[in-house]
């Protein structure tokens, strides 16, 4: 065997995917079906992020996690120029068979990082976030943004049809033919089992994820304290890290005061949700945007009738008057009137709901099917017999 013929043996044998995004923690959070499937083919997988608690978890499962300077909320371009010549320098480095974007820094530098380093990637639209929210000069600059670096990747994926429209609207894809519908990131339904609603005197409902403003957590906490009174049964928790590096993030001083006012419980912050989840009635999302959020899969799928605005990405899990309610968006007026529903039901007609959505997610967003896509879209790229699928398995699910 020759020189040449050696190298791409090697090469083949030793596949490696990177992972990229702007905290360790969504990688982990949302990510370790897809994880477990490539540490399970031998695939060597990388990590490029932020530092967080959640690097030790995600080398435990296999996976080597590298330090990424990511200014979330910063517009110094001196900043963003590190973070692609960072990318730039590991892709050359590791020379990765495919790199996988997720979140708006990661996916416009890193696309173009991927681009000068000769190594196919692709990007992952996980929500569009502040671009379309706010009209603002820095979402003007990161819509042409991706303009320039959409240009690059070998397909870029959409978690719902809405968002893939707004981009195709904003002309934001240069090979528009290159949009995939992904349908949200899934949820293994195994790990978030149906539980029966817990039989206390109290009815509890949880906001669960990255505490901020365009979560809707302003307009939760006031209807909270419109159904304070009313619902002396009721209960609103938080659950989720709080000042992260978001120019919508939520301070502790805001916490501390809402704490302090009575009107809402704050958890902290948990590796595993499902406890909380299955000590609470229903789980509320008053979202402004999202992809596909996984919380409210994840609620679904343990059996919770769920709260969450009328907006992209929500209304994608939750049928309304079916397995949740739906309520308008920067509206707390509408969310304590569906919150108030919630309360008035009785708790057999919650329990149904939630088992109607429980059933949803079992026929839409099983995470198996997420990593089966995932799979088809390696063996196209790199052609390795490690993704091939396997004996008796088909090519579409």
């Amino acid at each position: 065997m020759n020189a040449l013929t050696s190298t791409a043996t090697e090469r083949i044998a030793s596949q490696t995917v990177c992972l990229v995004c702007n905290t360790g923690f969504a990688i982990y959070t949302y990510r370790q079906g897809f994880i477990r499937m490539l540490v399970a083919k031998g695939v060597r997988v990388i990590v490029l992020a932020p530092r967080d608690r959640t690097f030790a978890l995600l080398e435990a499962m296999g996976c080597e996690c590298i330090d990424l300077p990511v200014a979330s909320k910063g517009t110094n371009p001196l900043d963003d120029l590190r973070t692609l010549a960072a990318l730039y320098r590991h892709y050359r480095a590791f020379r990765p068979d495919v790199v996988f974007h997720y979140t708006i820094k990661a996916n416009i530098y890193g696309s173009v990082a991927a681009w000068l380093a000769r190594v196919p990637s692709i990007a992952v639209t996980t929500g569009l976030g502040y671009v379309f929210i706010q009209k603002s000069r820095a979402a003007t600059i990161a819509k042409a943004l991706y303009r320039i670096a959409f240009r690059f990747p070998r397909e870029v994926w959409f978690l719902n049809r809405d968002d893939e429209q707004a981009f195709l609207r904003e002309r934001l894809l240069a090979h528009p033919e290159r949009a995939k519908l992904l349908h949200g990131e899934g949820v293994d339904i195994e790990q978030f089992g149906l539980t029966p609603l817990p039989r206390t005197e109290h009815i509890t409902f949880v906001l669960i994820g990255r505490l901020l403003w365009d979560k809707g957590v302003g307009e939760y906490v006031e209807a909270a304290r419109m159904l304070h009174a009313r619902y002396p049964h009721a209960r609103f928790q938080l659950l989720g890290p709080v000042g992260v590096d978001n120019p919508s993030a939520i301070t502790q001083a805001d916490i501390d005061g809402w704490l302090k006012e009575g009107v809402i419980e704050y958890l902290g912050e948990a590796h595993d949700v499902r406890p909380v989840i299955a000590r609470a009635d229903c789980v509320v999302l008053p979202s402004y945007r999202e992809g596909v959020p996984r919380t409210l899969m994840e609620a679904s799928a343990m059996g919770r009738p769920i709260v969450a605005t009328d907006v992209p990405g929500c209304r994608e899990v939750v049928d309304d008057g079916v397995t949740g309610l739906l309520c308008e968006v920067r509206n707390a007026q509408s969310l304590s009137a569906k919150l108030a529903q919630i309360l008035e039901m009785s708790e057999g007609a919650r329990r149904e709901m939630g088992l109607r959505g429980r059933d949803k997610v079992v026929a839409e967003f099983d995470e198996a099917r997420v990593v089966e896509h995932y799979r088809q879209t390696l063996f196209a790229l790199t052609g390795s017999d490690k993704f091939a699928a396997a004996k008796g398995q088909g090519t579409e699910q």
